[in-house]
């Protein structure tokens, strides 16, 4: 594929160790007191981590930074890079299933420990989320609207790139980018190559500017045993390309939320996914009404779903554990409306006046180091009773 990145074995081939007793024996749920691996050691492992405790499962976080915050919640940890086949080896022994806190983990250290444990979501949803262009075209070939695109591997790529899709119009690197990290906006056609450059001309993807009303998200779920779960769609806004607030309910029609739950469970099935998935919507007016355009997917628990902490029975936290331990999943529903705040840089220092109001939940991270625009906690305020709109099927 022309722009394809490219992508060079780690290892080689890797030794396939399970068999059919070993198939078998991960089909069963994790009791509790079973062992959760968790890769990644940010806010994220750090919750599931905390979640999984309230279940009487026990935690295992391998991440390469010492000072991940997730190691404070649990005894077991492993600080070793990804690609140290001695030490996932070791982790894969002492775990009953892994699953991940980001989805920007290395391929061949998800095929890895999928040859030695359960690895849930498995490697076919971590491949898609990671790359851009892959994404997009998965969700085209289910008919699934997005915004235009076309793939950016070279300056001839650009050049028709640009003049089918227009300017302005947004480059993006394919791999690695978050929190509008490995993007730039072109205003003009003439300003591609500038943009390009600036990106270090990797493969990158050029995506048409959207006219959206608003950016909503779904965070829903898919148990070991084809069980779905949604929790209700979230209005998010940000700010310098990170999420600030997110609202529930989002205040759409309903035929647009529950275009946005079917979307959702096509993804779920196609890719056979176990755990929690987050998808971002653009929010659209045209001619035959309020529509819904797909911008990505998250193959994990997600920033736009911390308000099922104060407001749902069961968290998407512990939602995600129950779903790649093999439980059934919990009870979704919204019963109340809310708001969620990421708490940003120095913002967590406020943390006295914070804990004072009795609207709020306060979750703080513990993270070692304060930086501006770090993502130090988030606090949710509940904003009044809401209505019976989650569902399980």
């Amino acid at each position: 594929m022309p722009g394809a990145p490219p992508n060079p074995p780690m290892w080689g081939i890797l030794p396939m160790t399970r068999d059919a007793e070993t198939d078998s024996a991960v089909a069963k749920p994790v009791p509790p007191s079973g062992v959760l691996g968790i890769l990644g050691g940010g806010q994220l492992g750090r919750m599931m981590a905390l979640a999984a405790a309230r279940l009487g499962l026990k935690t295992h976080i391998y991440c390469p930074d010492p000072e991940s915050p997730a190691f404070d919640v649990t005894p077991r940890k492993t600080v070793a890079a990804y690609d140290d086949r001695t030490a996932l080896a070791k982790f894969a022994a002492c775990v009953d299933a892994v699953t991940f806190e980001f989805e920007n983990v290395p391929a061949e250290t998800a095929e890895f420990l999928a040859a030695r444990t359960m690895l849930r979501p498995n490697a076919l949803a971590l491949a898609v989320a990671q790359d851009r262009l892959r994404e997009k075209r998965f969700f085209a070939e289910r008919g699934i609207a997005t915004a235009p695109f076309a793939p950016v591997g070279d300056a001839d790529e650009l050049a028709a790139a640009l003049a089918k899709i227009g300017a302005p119009a947004i480059l993006k690197t394919r791999r690695l980018g978050y929190d509008g990290k490995g993007q730039s906006r072109i205003e003009r056609a003439d300003d591609g190559a500038r943009a390009f450059e600036a990106l270090g001309c990797q493969p990158c993807i050029l995506e048409g500017l959207v006219d959206f009303t608003k950016e909503v998200s779904l965070v829903l779920a898919r148990g070991r045993n084809g069980q779905t779960a949604h929790y209700d769609l979230a209005w998010n806004r940000h700010e310098n390309h990170i999420l600030r607030q997110s609202t529930v309910p989002a205040a759409v029609p309903p035929e647009c939320a529950q275009r946005a739950r079917d979307i959702g469970e096509v993804l779920l099935a196609d890719l056979d996914y176990v755990g929690v998935l987050a998808i971002e919507f653009f929010v659209v007016e045209t001619p035959a009404g309020t529509d819904l355009l797909v911008n990505e997917i998250a193959p994990r628990v997600h920033n736009s779903g911390h308000w099922t902490e104060a407001a749902c029975p069961t968290s998407q936290f512990e939602q995600h554990v129950r779903a790649v331990c093999g439980w059934p999943l919990g009870e979704c529903r919204r019963t109340v409306d809310a708001e969620m705040t990421n708490l940003l840089g120095a913002e967590a220092e406020a943390w006295p006046a914070l804990a004072e109001r009795g609207d709020s939940v306060l979750h703080l991270y513990g993270k070692a180091e304060t930086r501006d625009g770090r993502k130090m906690g988030h606090i949710t305020r509940i904003l009044r009773n809401g209505l019976d709109t989650g569902n399980r099927n």
